[in-house]
């Protein structure tokens, strides 16, 4: 027993932290001593300790992937209770492959489907000659709700441009089939985040290679990502646009750049099977997630490859990092770089709790912002040596609208509106990045002594 509740510990604790990394709320972040009562698991369940919101939302949610998975397949025959469950079977063995051939792969019948997001070649042969405003989409979570928000208040305002490229990553790049498509598609972005919920994303069941199970997220995407859908992204492919989504292989630990626009105009299931598979491994959180194998081929030899989160690689992408630096001497293709960080820009103070949620939801969140910060300053400076507009917008450091869990609907409305309303305001982006270090997060200084 005591193993069994240091078990579902571990699970709900990595749970709350990694899907915190994306998050900008600090009620999220450093999580409170009525949450994390709830899962010591050295003393019996306190439910006066348990805050009443986490109950009513871990019990809604349970309630509906229950009903969901009901749906899925028919009742199994009651079995005896004596008879043991038979242990959930592994996926195959991958065939084994190596590093060339890895390099040489393509995926069957859309050899143009991807290139390395870290290598200037590729990136020039597909997006090197796109001028333009781009937009790129950051990860964040629910906290994408306020990039879905900001897109919409600058399609009211009549000043959201129709950009050339769209780039996402993690939960910028379900974002970013909607923004691809422009303004038209406005009433698709406020539904997807402001009404998600958890149970829309996971189901606390582990799989081989994860601790919980996303065939939740599997059927939202499935719903949102139709062949209609695909039908009009070819259709703008085609017209000279680019829909770049970010992937990280797991085997090379390099960031994997996905055309779906070529994948879209291929056509057929094989590729609307594709796309929605990209989506599902951008979004999946190493260790929480289960990683997502796709076929590729070398040389008449087909084997799978293994995809995760692109925020580990890059939580947001305009160019390979080379391209960059200051001494890099290609230019930006683009004639304006427009950067939405579905987050806030700097980790606000809070006491840290010293307990496995605490400690490791506080250091990954940290790391995430700091990432996605330094990764907005390089391409600020990038902009501003190839003369190239820069726009960025950031969650603001006071909004404060408190969440009552992972994907709290009210939550993301709030937040969804926050980012209409900087839409619709006379200046929605910042043309540069601003100081590390606002007044608010500034160290404290040390106090003049007596003489």
């Amino acid at each position: 027993m005591q193993s069994t509740r240091r078990s579902k510990t571990f699970a709900a604790g990595l749970t709350c932290a990694a899907l915190m990394i994306f998050s900008a709320d600090p009620m999220l972040a450093a999580p409170s001593a009525s949450w994390t009562a709830c899962l010591q698991p050295d003393r019996a369940d306190d439910s006066a300790a348990c805050a009443p919101r986490a109950a009513a939302s871990n019990k809604l949610r349970y309630e509906q992937t229950a009903a969901r998975r009901s749906k899925r397949a028919p009742k199994a025959a009651q079995q005896p209770q004596a008879t043991p469950q038979a242990k959930a079977k592994g996926p195959p063995p991958r065939a084994e492959f190596t590093q060339a051939q890895q390099a040489a792969a393509v995926i069957p019948g859309i050899p143009d489907a991807r290139f390395w997001a870290d290598s200037e070649e590729p990136y020039r042969r597909v997006l090197g000659q796109l001028n333009g405003p781009w937009l790129a989409l950051s990860a964040g979570g629910e906290d994408s709700a306020f990039g879905a928000g900001l897109l919409t208040g600058l399609s009211e305002t009549g000043r959201r441009p129709n950009y050339s490229v769209v780039t996402g990553v993690s939960s910028g790049a379900l974002l970013a089939p909607f923004a691809f498509l422009g303004s038209d598609r406005d009433p698709d972005l406020k539904r997807d985040f402001t009404a998600i919920s958890a149970a829309d994303v996971f189901e606390d069941r582990r799989t081989v290679d994860s601790l919980l199970d996303t065939w939740p997220l599997r059927e939202f995407i499935a719903k949102r990502i139709t062949p209609q859908l695909l039908v009009d992204i070819a259709a703008e492919h085609r017209r000279g646009r680019r829909l770049i989504v970010v992937t990280t292989d797991l085997d090379s630990g390099r960031p994997l750049a996905w055309n779906m626009g070529a994948i879209a105009a291929a056509g057929g299931d094989a590729a609307l099977k594709l796309f929605r598979e990209i989506l599902v491994a951008t979004s999946a959180i190493p260790g929480l997630f289960p990683p997502v194998p796709i076929e590729v081929e070398a040389n008449g030899r087909r084997f799978s490859e293994l995809h995760a989160d692109g925020g580990l690689a890059a939580t947001i992408y305009i160019a390979p990092d080379s391209t960059l630096l200051a001494t890099s001497s290609p230019r930006l293709p683009a004639s304006q770089v427009t950067l939405i960080l579905n987050s806030k820009l700097m980790t606000e103070f809070a006491m840290t709790d010293r307990n496995l949620v605490g400690v490791l939801g506080r250091s990954l969140s940290i790391g995430v912002k700091r990432a996605s910060r330094s990764a907005a300053i390089l391409i600020a400076a990038a902009a501003r040596r190839s003369g190239t507009d820069f726009n960025v917008a950031y969650v603001d450091q006071g909004f404060d609208f408190p969440s009552r869990g992972l994907f709290d609907p009210e939550y993301m409305k709030k937040l969804f509106e926050a980012g209409r309303q900087q839409g619709r305001s006379d200046e929605p982006f910042r043309h540069a990045m601003p100081e590390a270090t606002p007044p608010q997060a500034a160290a404290p200084q040390r106090q003049p002594t007596a003489d």
